[in-house]
């Protein structure tokens, strides 16, 4: 049943980073259902069957071609289908420009990707354990960077 499991999942260009986030779900064995997606257009195309599964959460990385993070996010924005999404940018940026542009589009949370695994699997475990509720309700700039 769909609340017994946290659904998490992930659109990244990068081969490595999807391996490696879907390892740190493994070795946390928390319960969670990861899928994952290569860019944004498989990820939108995913999200707007009429049939899907919505998840708990979506990491969207923020630099990917044919359609970025940003252009996602702003489409999940625009469909009331997709209200209660909690949104978290997972991107290598940790520039000001992009974390205010996620931030006014209406992300919940932006995370700077980690070099480091036994780091990941820390962020990861935190967010999914996170309030939402509290998190996604009166967003302010200084909850919104997750900072470790």
């Amino acid at each position: 049943m769909r609340e017994e499991y946290t659904y998490v999942v992930l659109a990244d260009d990068d081969e490595d980073d999807r391996l490696f986030f879907t390892d740190a779900f493994e070795e946390l064995k928390m319960q969670t259902k990861v899928d994952v997606y290569k860019d944004g257009i498989e990820l939108m195309n995913a999200l707007n069957q009429s049939d899907s599964i919505l998840p708990n959460i979506l990491f969207l990385d923020l630099n990917m071609p044919m359609k970025s993070g940003l252009e996602c996010l702003k489409e999940i924005k625009m469909n009331p289908r997709f209200k209660n999404l909690s949104i978290a940018i997972y991107s290598t940026s940790a520039s000001e420009e992009d974390i205010e542009d996620t931030f006014v589009n209406g992300a919940n949370i932006y995370i700077k990707k980690p070099n480091d695994f036994k780091i990941l699997k820390k962020i990861l475990a935190d967010v999914v354990t996170m309030n939402w509720q509290y998190h996604t309700s009166g967003l302010n700039k200084d909850n919104f960077l997750l900072r470790l």
